[in-house]
């Protein structure tokens, strides 16, 4: 069974282009963008008003791609792009995208990586990539060194991304001073791609956590990030037309080295016009300072900070937050009763969420304002075709029964870099073409409204099966983070001599329960989920308090890490493992 968009969810007016850039796409009016005479400014600081209106910005672009031709002695249609492979390891930045664009403009390779990487993890994606150049800042510049010089990148091609309140430090380029060379460089020849190279040629290289092992390195193609951009708008247009929005102010938070913050933030909100106000990373004041100063009206997140929100009310109570429309959770479930509890301080609020993966770059499930059911993930975006298999591979025709979702989009990307093991198991072949298989268990209900909703339950591989029960670790957190003395949490899967596996939940308590005895708020957590919870769901495992869980900068917690601690514990302990 086959399951489609909505009948409400407008189709792809035309075949996303697959013979240009990104950023042609993102200043051409051609393809459908907001006009630029129309659009706000693309990016603003959010800390300092710092901004560039569309044209600036895309000037900006020009300017940086001329100063890296000279420096890095490249033509934009000489050699393989994988000969010119840039390496971007920032805070985020009004001029982020810029240098992004810069190198597609050479026909170049971008790859994005993770701030809170280490100075190994950081030179495993630039070796694995083959960066040649990379943009960095100073809170990170060390690591960024040390990686740098792993890897055989010279100082002469290591560039400063500006921050706010972080002065540079010579000898390095920042972009502005790339900026100011590209003014003296002649103009660059236009691309001469042929037809279908955008399709083929990779515009960015994003490494995904994955559940084991390094990151591996996904090849997302110029015409797949230009499919999603159009898919996602197209679907969220629907929504914004019912509550008369044109364009408006986003928050520009989360990573924009994390396909999320890439593509359904920097990339889609500008295309339709929207401004971006910019954070370098989340400190609670200048979150709630900038929703307050910018009268932000839409607010992309991740769980982990709605928690956050949740645990500050008194603080939220000092700012004016009555600007926000919409706010949107992805890269992690946000629970119903997390949603709930926050919409009644927040009661005219619309709280949304989506699905999507590094290798669906990006959105596949998204809610729209007019349609927005609790606990889901959305409906399927428009050009996305979904179907639900069983452990077998035997598809579902039902609605409500658990299954693997598989994934048709255009947004699907071209497969993971030099690893055809990992490319060949991602994907399944049917009668009627190649699916993506997503490794994450989905229900697919239709609700009252006749309309087709996705819930995801958990990750396949993070499933715990007790007795033939599988329990899904995010739904028992979700539930513990309702219980007063849970600040946060995360379940994993342990031996259980009688029941083959059984849930365990790592805990954070606030700082106001610091005095009370451990056992004693154990005792009341294991007590709350057999109260609430049938009884395979029940932590049987035991509660294991921690001074904070693990987590990517998209929200993801990194239950390996609490796997491996477990392991090491029982270990120590002789247990079973």
């Amino acid at each position: 069974m086959v399951f489609y968009p909505p009948p409400w969810v407008p189709k792809l007016p035309f075949d996303p282009p697959d013979s240009i850039t990104i950023g042609e796409f993102m200043r051409s009016e051609i393809y459908g963008r907001h006009p630029i005479a129309k659009s706000r400014n693309p990016f603003t600081c959010g800390l300092t008003g710092k901004t560039y209106s569309v044209t600036e910005a895309h000037k900006r672009t020009d300017l940086i791609a001329k100063a890296l031709a000279k420096i890095m002695n490249w033509e934009p249609n000489a050699d393989s792009p994988w000969d010119k492979v840039v390496g971007v390891f920032a805070l985020n930045t009004i001029d982020y995208l810029s240098v992004l664009h810069a190198v597609h403009r050479l026909s170049g390779i971008a790859t994005p990586a993770n701030v809170a990487y280490s100075a190994s993890e950081l030179e495993h994606q630039l070796r694995s990539s083959g960066a040649k150049a990379l943009f960095t800042c100073v809170p990170v510049l060390e690591t960024a060194l040390k990686a740098a010089k792993a890897v055989g990148i010279p100082e002469d091609k290591i560039f400063i991304m500006d921050l706010p309140h972080h002065s540079q430090k010579p000898p390095f380029k920042t972009v502005d001073d790339l900026v100011e060379l590209g003014h003296s460089v002649p103009e660059l020849e236009p691309l001469q791609w042929v037809k279908g190279q955008g399709a083929r040629q990779v515009a960015f290289l994003c490494y995904s956590s994955g559940t084991s092992g390094l990151p591996k390195a996904v090849m997302i193609s110029h015409q797949n990030v230009i499919a999603n951009t159009m898919q996602y708008c197209l679907f969220e247009d629907v929504g914004r037309k019912k509550n008369g929005v044109d364009t408006q102010v986003e928050l520009g938070l989360l990573p924009f080295s994390h396909i999320y913050g890439l593509v359904v933030v920097a990339h889609s909100a500008t295309w339709r016009g929207d401004e971006v106000i910019v954070l370098p990373k989340f400190e609670l004041t200048d979150f709630l300072r900038a929703i307050e100063r910018f009268k932000i009206n839409h607010i992309p997140l991740v769980p982990p900070i709605v928690v956050r929100m949740l645990s500050s009310r008194d603080i939220l109570k000092k700012y004016d937050l009555s600007s926000i429309r919409l706010l949107f959770t992805g890269a992690a479930p946000l629970g119903k009763e997390t949603a709930e509890e926050l919409l009644k301080i927040y009661p005219t609020w619309h709280i949304g969420q989506g699905y999507g993966m590094t290798e669906t770059a990006t959105v596949v499930t998204s809610t729209s304002e007019h349609d927005i059911v609790p606990g889901t993930s959305g409906s399927l975006v428009c050009g996305a075709r979904g179907k639900v298999v069983d452990p077998d591979g035997k598809e579902i025709t039902e609605y409500g029964k658990p299954g693997e979702l598989l994934v048709q989009s255009p947004s699907v990307v071209l497969g993971y870099l030099n690893n055809e093991k990992a490319t060949d198991e991602a994907f399944v072949y049917h009668e009627d073409g190649r699916w993506l298989r997503t490794g994450d268990e989905v229900i697919v209900t239709k609700e009252a409204s006749g309309y087709e909703h996705v819930t995801i339950v958990d990750r396949l591989k993070e499933l715990i099966k007790v007795k033939g029960h599988q329990v899904a670790p995010a739904e028992l957190e979700a539930h513990l983070l309702t219980h007063p003395s849970v600040d946060d949490c995360a379940v994993i899967s342990v031996p259980d001599e009688r029941d083959g596996e059984a849930a365990k939940a790592y805990v954070v308590i606030p700082e106001s329960m610091a005095s009370r005895k451990d056992e004693d708020i154990a005792a009341e957590i294991i007590k709350y989920v057999q109260d609430h919870k049938a009884h395979y769901k029940w932590l049987k495992g035991g509660v294991e308090f921690i001074d904070a869980i693990p987590k990517s900068p998209s929200g993801k917690i990194l239950r390996r890490l609490l796997r491996d601690r477990e392991k090491e514990a029982r270990r120590a302990k002789g247990a079973k493992i």
